[in-house]
């Protein structure tokens, strides 16, 4: 795996794809920069060695058409403040005008490239649009793991045009190596907490750790089709009717392979989808008609915290409760200070997927696990065993 740190950029200019596809508010101010804060050391890196960095990325969903609101132009200055250099913009990302200004660059300056999705041959993968942004530089450094499962032409396309000069940034090498981790490499007993509303949108994620890992934690809106497979009451709960039997399989697969399935026994109920709604502790297998189970209850915490403090590895995918609602958050947060206290006992802790990540964020755990995964579908992708188009364009 060639990553940033086999080449010296001294003179050379460094064509990183990065990802900063960041939320603006309504005056098109960066709202969020920690994708910018996470493409920094690479940069760095590339302006320390005596190079210079040309930037691409996207911006929102512009569909081929260019559109003044989602100009990159608008993210320039916050990308200048963020690595402590002046950052120059471009308005297009490929052509002579390009070409001229990436000519123009000296030793320590970063140019940022317009908007690549105003070109509708970056999504469709277009060759002779990779050619022409091939042309921006003399090495080519993927540091994009959030676009790393989409075979775009700056994604994938293009490192074919650098067959020798083609490498992973800090970023990128980073999840790579969180991920193998998790799925080869951790250190035993390895745990996946797997949340979230539904089985269907995680059976392959399951399907494929079953191999990798000792214990599987199901919790989230997930448990009660679990729980009404095996017989149990579920109320008014979310429940996938035709992925019970899926239930059922997944639950003898575990055995099979000798992996310890950890569902909740105990969950707080409500009697409305409300943050307000009246609520009670109640056995998971017995939730009153009328009444939905929102969130884990204190026997399940308690038998969780076990799991996880014994834990040397561990994945979490999913809150195990509705942690929008104040009155819902209590499992996903005692799950995080488990984690975060298995974490200072030594574990390795990854979190990923986009609302196992939100919660991080929200309950200020970002600091307290191991890795916290800066791509959804890319990370999802990566644990369903997919090999991404963007990861095998640089390793092949």
């Amino acid at each position: 795996m060639k990553t940033i740190d086999d080449f010296d950029f001294e003179n050379k200019k460094a064509l990183i794809r990065v990802d900063f596809n960041v939320p603006l508010n309504e005056t098109f101010e960066v709202t969020d920069a920690n994708r910018i804060e996470a493409a920094k050391p690479t940069i760095i890196k590339v302006l320390e060695d005596g190079g210079s960095a040309v930037l691409m990325s996207h911006l929102g969903r512009p569909k081929g058409q260019k559109n003044a609101d989602l100009s990159l132009q608008h993210i320039a200055k916050k990308v200048s403040d963020v690595i402590g250099v002046s950052v120059k913009f471009i308005e297009d990302c490929v052509g002579q005008v390009a070409e001229d200004a990436v000519a123009a660059l000296k030793r320590g300056e970063v140019l940022l490239l317009e908007n690549l999705r105003f070109h509708a041959e970056e999504e469709k993968g277009d060759e002779a649009f990779a050619e022409q942004l091939s042309k921006l530089g003399d090495v080519y450094v993927n540091d994009a793991f959030g676009t790393a499962h989409r075979a775009h032409a700056s994604t994938t396309i293009v490192a074919q045009f650098f067959p020798d000069n083609k490498c992973f940034g800090y970023l990128l090498a980073k999840e790579i190596e969180a991920i193998e981790k998790v799925m080869r490499t951790g250190e035993k007993p390895v745990l996946a907490i797997l949340g979230g509303a539904k089985v269907s949108s995680k059976i392959t994620i399951i399907e494929n750790i079953l191999d990798k890992v000792d214990h599987l934690i199901v919790g989230g809106g997930m448990t009660y089709t679990f729980i009404k497979a095996q017989g149990g009451k579920v109320g008014d709960s979310i429940c996938e009717d035709d992925k019970m039997d899926l239930a059922m399989n997944i639950l003898k697969q575990a055995k099979e392979k000798g992996v310890q399935v950890h569902i909740p026994v105990d969950v707080l109920a409500a009697n409305d989808f409300a943050n307000d709604a009246e609520t009670k502790v109640v056995d998971v297998n017995e939730i009153p008609d009328g009444w939905q189970g929102l969130d884990a209850g204190p026997k399940t915490l308690e038998n969780f915290k076990e799991v996880i403090l014994k834990a040397k590895t561990i994945l979490w995918n999913g809150p195990v409760g509705v942690f929008e609602m104040e009155s819902f958050a209590k499992g996903t947060i005692a799950v995080g200070n488990f984690i975060d206290e298995a974490t200072q006992n030594g574990a390795f802790s990854l979190v990923g997927g986009g609302d196992s990540v939100a919660a991080v964020k929200q309950f200020g755990f970002e600091k307290k696990v191991s890795y916290v995964s800066t791509g959804g579908g890319a990370m999802l992708e990566s644990l369903e065993g997919k090999t991404l188009p963007g990861i095998a364009a640089i390793i092949g």
